[in-house]
């Protein structure tokens, strides 16, 4: 019985992500991983957005022992295996009336869902290891609560979930805002309660180290330009989407609604989803009556529908315009633009009312009648979302590099300096890597910086990045300047990616004066000789010692729970 919870979510989790156990590298829209990458400026988040940090920080570190496209593929499955397992653990801590028949529901909807296909299809697999582990901090901060729970031990458990889902800035914002909506939880038992601003302290203070890699990044790195026009795109850009049917609302509350419609499941892009978003709410309903008279489950209830409503009332007119208002004041609220992702804070309450429906059958039906309503729920939720089964119906699958770019990759980290890339744009399109459009995966894969502007295409508009410095060396280059030109603003490395369609401008005119370092029919490598200064030494040391801090936050909450469950108990 102990296994049999982790053991059936693992089997959910391999379910989707099976077409990744072969292999190759996990290369879709953002997600990008390379054999091998490393800690340069832009990993460190000192020449871009600290966007990635302490994400890129970790797989490099990583991928100096194994190959960089195994520890990617095992995060994103990670991820997925905790979010069931964690739902699962969440239902058995705060709602154990429901049984192993509950568990099992609340696991199945944690991992079977369309924000887990919508957020895959994206490419955001560092975002789905933060999700994976909001229903372990939500465990956490109400074991920890109560004074019969594990003490010390817990507390180290949550500073460990808190800083795994640290990978990404979002991850750590979605856990922080869980684990303080839980210390709001009355806790019952006859031990009583630790004190809120106890708990609600070591959550701050987790949080606050799981952040100091993106904190300190974004004060010592460039400022982020304001551009009114360029904001309001981005916010119109990544509103929710209504999906047929459902509209926006209704697509948000059956966790579905990303911006992009390109990367939502097929059964999602017809009136299907009708049935899908009522078959999800169905269960979640059923539940209702179940968990809401809990005190423990009501914040996280309550949590649910703010992280539904919110976003579905920003992506109309007047919260469109309030949200522009607010970036345009503080570009750092960016992160607010892409409204849907903050729906996964309703999950581990979605959990929890899934569990709770087999609580609500079992006043009409007798065991072993309930576990098979449990049963029927599963595979209601499984069968409402077929295509997420085998990669998103096998959209979501490894690729090969062709040897051109390990070639390329070697050459650059011979002589590593500053990068420029054509054709111009931050995403590409190559045969070898699928329909979808991907980022250029050579920012991860050599030692030197490689200029980008961040530039996206969202529906035939552009929303410009804010890689100003990369922005003007790539129309300089499309002016087609003497390759003397390209050295004295710092270029030491020119890439052409010929398969990739795109804007090369008069480019033509430098590239016949250059001799080419190496060359197939996909890439061409020039060597321009030009250095550029990079981050400051006291900024790059800084700013390891902020991931450092990150990563011991993490060894030691690990350390500190395991230690706590292999204690004797008395």
């Amino acid at each position: 019985m102990r296994w049999l919870r982790p053991g059936y979510a693992l089997v959910l989790a391999l379910l989707v992500a099976a077409p990744l156990l072969g292999p190759g590298y996990l290369l879709l829209r953002d997600a990008v991983s390379t054999p091998r990458s490393y800690l340069s400026d832009t990993a460190l988040g000192l020449t871009s957005p600290p966007r990635a940090t302490p994400q890129d920080f970790a797989v490099a570190l990583a991928s100096h022992l194994v190959d960089g496209g195994v520890v990617v593929k095992a995060l994103l499955v990670l991820g997925l295996w905790l979010a069931g397992w964690g739902a699962a653990q969440l239902a058995a801590t705060a709602l154990p009336a429901a049984g192993v028949g509950g568990q099992f529901v609340a696991s199945t909807l944690a991992i079977w869902n369309p924000y887990v296909a919508e957020r895959l299809l994206q490419g955001h697999w560092s975002l789905l290891v933060g999700y994976g582990c909001l229903p372990w901090v939500a465990a956490a901060m109400l074991a920890l609560r109560s004074t019969d729970g594990p003490g010390w031990p817990g507390l180290f458990g949550l500073a460990f979930w808190i800083a795994l889902a640290g990978l990404t800035p979002t991850g750590l914002l979605l856990a922080a805002t869980v684990a303080l909506v839980c210390v709001a939880a009355p806790v019952e038992g006859p031990g009583g309660s630790r004190p809120r601003w106890l708990c609600a302290a070591v959550a701050l203070g987790a949080a606050l180290v799981a952040a100091l890699p993106w904190l300190t990044a974004a004060a010592l790195g460039p400022s982020l330009p304001t551009h009114t026009a360029a904001n309001a795109l981005g916010v119109n850009a990544f509103a929710p989407r209504a999906e047929p049917g459902p509209g926006t609302l209704g697509s948000l509350a059956s966790l579905g609604g990303i911006w992009n419609g390109e990367a939502v499941p097929s059964s999602r892009t017809t009136l299907f989803a009708v049935l899908s978003a009522v078959v999800l709410l169905s269960v979640v309903a059923a539940g209702l009556p179940a968990v809401v008279r809990l005190p423990a489950v009501v914040p996280l209830l309550a949590l649910g529908a703010v992280a539904v409503v919110v976003p579905a009332v920003l992506a109309t007119g007047p919260g469109l315009h309030v949200l522009r208002a607010v970036v345009d004041a503080a570009p750092g609220f960016g992160v607010l633009r892409d409204g849907q992702k903050w729906v996964a804070l309703a999950v581990p309450g979605y959990a929890l009312a899934g569990a709770g429906a087999v609580v609500t059958l079992r006043r009409w039906l007798r065991p072993p009648a309930d576990f098979a309503a449990a049963v029927v729920c599963c595979l209601a939720l499984i069968l409402a979302l077929p295509d997420l089964a085998w990669g998103v119906w096998g959209k979501v699958e490894p690729v090969r590099y062709p040897p051109g770019w390990a070639a390329v990759a070697a050459a650059i980290n011979g002589g590593p300096g500053t990068v420029a890339v054509l054709p111009a744009g931050t995403m590409r399109r190559f045969a070898w890597s699928g329909p979808a459009p991907v980022l250029d995966p050579l920012p991860r894969w050599v030692r030197g910086d490689v200029l980008s502007p961040g530039d996206l295409l969202i529906s035939g508009v552009t929303v410009p990045g804010e890689g100003t410095h990369a922005r003007a060396v790539q129309e300089l280059l499309l002016t087609g300047p003497d390759p003397s030109a390209l050295a004295q603003a710092g270029i030491a490395w020119l890439v052409v990616e010929s398969e990739s369609v795109g804007d090369m401008g008069a480019a033509a005119r430098t590239l016949a004066g250059l001799a080419p370092v190496y060359r197939d029919n996909e890439l061409t490598l020039y060597r321009i000789g030009g250095a550029s200064a990079g981050a400051s030494a006291t900024h790059r040391r800084a700013t390891v010692v902020a991931h450092l801090a990150w990563l011991t936050l993490l060894v030691v909450g690990a350390a500190g729970a395991a230690a706590g469950r292999l204690r004797p108990r008395r």
